[in-house]
């Protein structure tokens, strides 16, 4: 137990002390968020690379706190090629398309080490679950790219998505620790205190933004960390736990996909209708609104720790209600239509 909590504080420090330097090197590069478009919230030039800082704290842990075997290796390597995606688009713009392809060759390399999704969960069978067998690769191809993305689509106010990943890091580290999963722990303490050592900074009023660079790795070593609770857990909800644990940014990124396809965009397209746009709408600040969605993430963190430890009839219960009560509120704030319900 103790090994967690060093390699968390390890990783919270690192990030901490780095964060400065790496805000000091964007402005010398000029990696810098110049809000040109509407929807941009704050008003001057942000220093980006906060994601830099994050990711020598990740990957410098892991590289002490944990085995050099194929699958670590090929996380960090996947993470790697993340980020210097990331650190091009932050500095130039890339192109959706080719930072798609990124993010597919850096799933790829993450599945090559064994980062597998072998089942879903299915209710309606014996067992609770369904083996995939030949979609295995393009499902855990589309989780890891899908999840990869959600933080860096809720990644619109100050300390938002950071304080989202660790929250969402924590809730799979709780969930690894009932069912005595270490390496998933591990993993865990460390995105955790990455995501923490940065967030001082980037809480509103933020000195640093963490760019794509940020924001897609937190992304992709979310994603593969759940893959691989998925894959040591043989419960009938295992599926469930990874998608509460990540449900703020996988909702809202579900309802952004479902409000475009209804108003006929491009479901690239950003907008002003996501649930923290609607917050800021009724009249909260920026530090009500992120307050507010960390309170929302950590409900659904708990929903996902009480389901992991509960009898499958129990837990395809609590999901039902929770997940039918999630759409009927999201209807009514409009965030499938952007406008709301009289």
């Amino acid at each position: 137990m103790a090994n967690y909590f060093i390699a968390f504080f390890s990783a919270l420090i690192i990030s901490f002390i780095l964060t400065p330097p790496a805000r000091k090197l964007a402005f010398k590069v000029g990696a810098l968020d110049v809000p040109k478009e509407p929807r941009k919230i704050h008003k001057k030039p942000m220093p980006y690379f906060g994601g830099l800082a994050i990711y020598v704290s990740i990957i410098s842990c892991m590289f002490v706190y944990m085995p050099h075997d194929k699958t670590n290796v090929s996380i960090m390597v996947g993470a790697t090629l993340i980020v210097l995606t990331g650190i091009v688009d932050d500095m130039f713009g890339m192109n959706a398309k080719i930072k798609l392809v990124m993010q597919i060759i850096a799933a790829f390399i993450a599945i090559y080490g064994g980062v597998k999704i072998h089942f879903v969960t299915n209710p309606l069978s014996e067992t609770g679950m369904s083996l995939l067998s030949n979609l295995t690769i393009p499902i855990t191809l589309f989780w890891i790219v899908g999840i990869t993305n959600t933080i860096n689509l809720i990644d619109g106010l100050d300390g938002l998505a950071s304080g989202v990943a660790s929250i969402a890091a924590t809730t799979l580290l709780f969930t690894a620790a009932l069912k005595g999963h270490d390496f998933i722990v591990m993993q865990c303490a460390i995105i955790a205190g990455a995501s923490l050592g940065f967030l001082p900074f980037n809480f509103n009023p933020a000195k640093i933004f963490m760019g794509d660079t940020g924001a897609l790795l937190l992304g992709y070593m979310l994603a593969v960390t759940s893959v691989l609770g998925m894959v040591k857990s043989v419960a009938a909800v295992a599926l469930v736990i990874p998608v509460f644990a990540l449900g703020l940014p996988i909702f809202d990124t579900t309802f952004a996909i479902i409000r475009r396809y209804i108003n006929k965009k491009p479901i690239m397209e950003a907008d002003k209708d996501h649930l923290h746009h609607k917050l800021m709408k009724i009249g909260l600040n920026q530090r009500q609104t992120v307050l507010i969605m960390y309170f929302i993430s950590m409900v659904l963190g708990l929903v996902a720790i009480i389901v992991s430890d509960a009898e499958p009839f129990v837990g395809f219960t609590v999901v039902l209600v929770v997940v039918f009560s999630i759409f009927y509120l999201a209807g009514k704030i409009g965030l499938f239509t952007g406008k709301e319900e009289r």
